[in-house]
């Protein structure tokens, strides 16, 4: 099953600045092949259901092995059975009702 994910991870007990534990999760990700895309608080993934679970599961992982003592996850998923859909697919439904006005 495909999924669409947006995900935060936040390390707790590292101090104020978090963009070198987002960077490794960020490689993780990459290296698992999924398509992905950073925002300022958070990252969407898009693919299959367990690979993108097992790729949040090895940030957290990674996350711990860096020195975090604890980590907050927030995560929202969603699926689709009626139609496949993309990330992309989901920007330019809006984007081209901005446009339409």
């Amino acid at each position: 099953m495909q999924v669409i994910a947006d995900l935060c991870v936040v390390p707790v007990g590292v101090g104020i600045s978090v963009s070198e534990y987002i960077a490794a999760c960020h490689r993780v990700l990459t290296d698992a092949g999924l398509s992905i895309q950073l925002h300022a608080y958070g990252t969407n993934i898009e693919g299959e259901w367990d690979a993108v679970l097992a790729a949040i599961k090895r940030c957290h992982e990674v996350v711990h092995e860096m020195g975090a003592p604890r980590i907050t996850t927030t995560l929202k998923l969603g699926t689709r059975t009626d139609r496949e859909q993309t990330m992309a697919d989901k920007v330019k439904s809006v984007q081209d009702k901005l446009a339409n006005k």
